[in-house]
């Protein structure tokens, strides 16, 4: 496949199927609710729909956010983690549990949904902040990377001291650390809907300053890019979907990463394809990914962070695997 429009056609049709199939997966597995007109129309729509949509919602944010990423930094291995956003989420998410005392998705309205994502974006914008000042700006893109993964490790690091001081929000911190979209409601999917639409309209403007920085950051400097705004604005994207997906979802491992790859290797396209296409990739990865965790072994259900930590990581020695030959 060459052209970008009959792969995001096709992605669009299996989002679909897949979210058919997400509304008929329960605790106990395989249940076609829509037979039954009754009680269980409730459950279809006040519990199975929101969750599968957010989770369709939060995998797009991270497959937008990866393609950023991996576009920014001229790196394929580049995810929507690099700058230590997602632990600086987790950290915020970790204090807002300490204050209110309450777990995800245990308070209800949107006013406690946008707290938690205000947590989480607040988390991320901090390691952000403190990672550009370690970095002394956006200039030299090694310096940001290596103050990114010194930045995570220590945002890690405090979630862990908040979990040791205040074990009482453990178990919710342990969901939330192994990824889970047990949570999501209706306020979940407006705002995740909402914060989608601004990502990924902003990121698309700046596509094609994407395109020159693939091209080399001198190239794309005597091409007219402004490299010092366009860098903060994608880095603000970065941050902004990162943070909106991991405050509602937990830390999704492998998403961000792995949609660029599934689009570069059906079609070649420029960003202003690869950011939509990533999108609708990772989306489709992560709800996926949900229908299997919550299907595989019913009525017990596996963390869905595990599962697309085992699935990206066979993906990628796969390969890894298939280069090498």
């Amino acid at each position: 496949m060459k052209a970008p429009a009959p792969l995001a056609v096709l992605l669009l049709a299996a989002t679909v199927i897949a979210c058919v199939v997400g509304t008929a997966v329960g605790s106990r597995g395989w249940e076609p609710l829509w037979a039954d007109a009754g009680a269980a129309a409730a459950i279809v729509w006040d519990i199975r729909l929101p969750r599968t949509l957010g989770a369709w919602l939060a995998g797009a944010l991270l497959g937008l956010s990866g393609a950023v990423a991996q576009g920014l930094f001229r790196n394929p291995l580049a995810d929507p983690y690099l700058l230590g956003s997602a632990t600086g989420a987790a950290f915020g998410v970790a204090v807002l549990l300490v204050v209110t005392g309450s777990v995800p998705g245990a308070a209800s309205g949107v006013l406690a949904r946008i707290g938690q994502t205000g947590a989480g974006f607040a988390g991320a914008m901090l390691a952000v902040a403190i990672t550009l000042g370690l970095a002394k700006g956006v200039q030299h893109t090694l310096r940001l990377l290596l103050a990114g993964v010194i930045v995570g490790m220590v945002f890690g690091a405090f979630s862990a001291l908040v979990m040791f001081w205040v074990p009482e929000i453990m178990r919710a911190m342990q969901a939330f650390l192994l990824g889970t979209t047990g949570f999501l409601g209706w306020n979940s999917v407006a705002l995740l809907a909402v914060l989608l639409a601004l990502s990924l309209g902003t990121a698309v403007v700046f596509s094609r300053s994407l395109d020159a920085l693939a091209l080399g950051e001198t190239t794309a400097a005597s091409l007219g890019v402004a490299l010092r705004p366009v860098r903060l604005v994608m880095i603000a994207v970065m941050a902004l979907a990162t943070a909106a997906a991991v405050a509602q979802v937990g830390l999704i491992a492998f998403i961000g990463l792995i949609a660029p790859h599934v689009v570069r290797a059906l079609v070649k396209p420029t960003h202003r394809w690869l950011l939509p296409l990533s999108a609708l990739a990772g989306g489709l990865l992560l709800l996926a990914a949900d229908v299997l965790s919550r299907w595989v072994l019913a009525p017990q259900e596996v963390p869905v962070g595990v599962l697309t930590a085992v699935l990206g990581g066979g993906y990628l020695l796969w390969l890894m695997h298939r280069r090498a030959m």
